[in-house]
């Protein structure tokens, strides 16, 4: 009985510890880390409860996206703290703040000013901040030979969060709209607390089977199905009044769904037929038969992909000291070998390709493009998001769930194809990643000439288009950071990067889109109510909390200006393409010999 149990406590030991492990449940996490893509629901319950216009509206999106960028504190806790902590900080975050806007909401507690309010979505959704960090950092060390797929899967299921999480507020059927305040209070802390302890970094490195590439294709199969049946279910609930319950009957089989991809990890520890992980690390490269192919040794696996990687600052494995050196060095000599015509004499600080802190990475026109090219892609998106309520009800649309939830599966897609082929372009041309990216911004240009011409079913088209390219930004935006500014500071400088969102979200939706709508429904109110000298003013006075614009001539104007500001983005990227094709000519063109 004794010996039977040993080798289950083993296979039990190495299943908590498997990499796919930490991926399939970081995966779960991130569905709960895209919240933010719920305030398009959220905001209609807000601005009917507290009588805000659409100016005030736009200053709680602000904060949102604030909350959902600003994530230094995330970084700096993730650094000192374990992963675990970091967590469970986001997870209180997240629950105090939405939790208290709830209670306001639904008059449980006083109402409070506009600035204490924006105060409380920053902090819930500041919570996120902790879930991506947590999940990226850990699965990027766990899988640094795969940073695109995890990166657009990790990503792709926090954009998906929205329509998860709608689909439960359908289930709930509750007659008080405020319950899904409620849920996102409660919902994701709970998830987050259930799964924190298992989250972190297991030393992945050593754990790369020939197995792998089916993994991926199976995860890659689960998140097709998962968007297609989410987008089918909802289509079905728009059309079709259903009963509660088939409405619960299809939430179910979404947390099947959901649940599938343990199914890896579950495998890879308890089939009798694989190795144990330690087992793996043991045997020479030729026994393996790994996604990339190569001569080098195990340690190299790690370091072949960044370009002259600094040894001494070399920070992933976690082996001895001695291993580090002798890791080091095997990679220091192979890169001599392969760039022979880069080698250059060392300036004071980095190289492209080598470990950067932020403030050394601060100084590189590369970081510059890419945050602003980010700022106008990425941030006319997201002002899109925020507005998709107002966006929709001016066209006629009466739901605009169907919308919030449609971009969401879109933003899914975009990340999880953005960072397939993203990965298709660096590994197979060695190109650089930001193509990819500039490719997604002509994407995203389309689809605000869309939005702006108010066609019948553009609003389909453009919320397609829209969220593929907003999606794919998030997965190549990280992956290529990490390629040209090293990972072993990679959480603070993805953190730095994400702050592109809240300040494209100010200058898209704070200050143009908030602006043009209010003064075209104001326009719309004196054509309505005709000319009363004397009167008209005071009529309009009363009128401004309740004043709403109807037509395409609403966001026309802001819908333009955002395809064409993409447009900007796109050559900042192809800049970027420009300077950096010799960094992933000798990162990625090696690996194709």
């Amino acid at each position: 009985m004794f010996g039977k149990m040993l080798p289950f406590k083993e296979k039990f030991r190495a299943f908590i510890n498997n990499r796919w492990l930490v991926f399939v449940a970081a995966m779960w996490i991130q569905s709960c880390a895209g919240i933010g893509y719920l305030f398009g629901s959220i905001s209609p319950v807000i601005k009917s409860s507290l009588n805000y216009n659409q100016r005030q509206i736009a200053r709680l999106g602000v904060a949102k996206d604030l909350g959902d960028s600003v994530g230094f504190l995330a970084g700096s806790l993730c650094e000192s703290l374990p992963i675990w902590g970091a967590l469970l900080v986001g997870a209180l975050q997240n629950f105090i703040g939405y939790g208290w806007v709830w209670l306001i909401v639904t008059g449980r507690v006083p109402i409070l000013p506009l600035w204490a309010m924006c105060i409380l979505i920053f902090v819930g959704t500041n919570g996120e901040t902790y879930f991506n960090t947590a999940a990226l950092v850990s699965c990027v060390q766990n899988f640094p030979k795969s940073r695109g797929p995890v990166v657009g899967i990790l990503k792709g299921f926090a954009g998906l969060g929205g329509a998860i999480l709608t689909q439960i507020y359908a289930m709930v059927n509750a007659p008080d709209q405020a319950t899904i305040i409620f849920m996102v209070a409660v919902g994701p802390s709970m998830v987050i607390i259930a799964l924190m302890f298992i989250v972190r970094p297991v030393g992945g490195h050593r754990q790369v089977r020939s197995s792998d590439g089916s993994s991926f294709t199976f995860i890659y199969s689960v998140c097709i199905l998962l968007a297609a049946y989410l987008m089918g279910v909802m289509l079905v609930e728009d059309i079709v009044d259903l009963n509660h319950t088939v409405v619960t009957l299809f939430t179910v089989i979404l947390f099947i769904l959901l649940l599938l991809p343990i199914v890896i990890p579950i495998l890879l520890s308890f089939s009798s037929g694989v190795r144990a992980p330690a087992e793996e690390s043991l045997l020479p490269e030729s026994q393996k038969d790994g996604p990339s192919k190569s001569g080098q040794d195990v340690n190299e696996v790690i370091f072949s992909e960044v370009e002259d990687e600094k040894p001494r600052e070399v920070d992933l494995l976690p082996a001895s000291e001695r291993q580090k050196r002798i890791a080091q060095l095997q990679a220091k000599l192979f890169q001599a070998a392969a760039e022979g015509a880069v080698r250059v004499k060392r300036r004071k600080g980095p190289r492209r390709g080598e470990d950067f802190t932020l403030m050394q990475a601060l100084i590189k026109a590369d970081l510059w493009l890419i945050f602003f090219s980010l700022l106008l892609g990425s941030g006319s998106g997201l002002t899109v998001i925020d507005n998709l309520g107002q966006m929709s009800q001016s066209l006629g649309y009466d739901n605009t769930h169907i919308f919030v939830s449609m971009i969401s599966i879109w933003n899914f897609l975009g990340r999880i194809g953005g960072g397939y082929f993203s990965e298709v372009i660096v590994r197979d041309y060695a190109y650089p990643r930001p193509a990819a990216m500039a490719v997604a911004q002509v994407i995203m240009a389309i689809g605000h000439f869309f939005f702006a011409m108010g066609w019948p079913g553009a609003m389909y088209i453009g919320t397609l288009l829209t969220g593929l390219g907003y999606g794919a930004h998030w997965a190549i935006v990280p992956a290529a950071a990490s390629e040209l500014f090293g990972l072993k500071n990679f959480g603070a400088l993805y953190n730095f990067l994400t702050l592109a969102n809240p300040a494209g979200s100010l200058i898209f939706s704070g200050l143009i889109a908030s602006s043009i709508y209010d003064h075209e429904a104001e326009k719309q109110a004196h054509r309505n109510l005709g000319n009363l000298p004397g009167k008209m003013p005071d009529v309009l006075l009363g009128m401004d909390e309740s004043l709403k614009c109807e037509g395409a001539i609403c966001f026309f104007l802001t819908s333009m200006i955002m395809s064409g500001l993409c447009i900007v983005a796109v050559l900042l990227s192809l800049i970027v393409v420009y300077r950096t094709k010799i960094v992933y000519k000798n990162l990625y063109g090696k690996s194709r010999t």
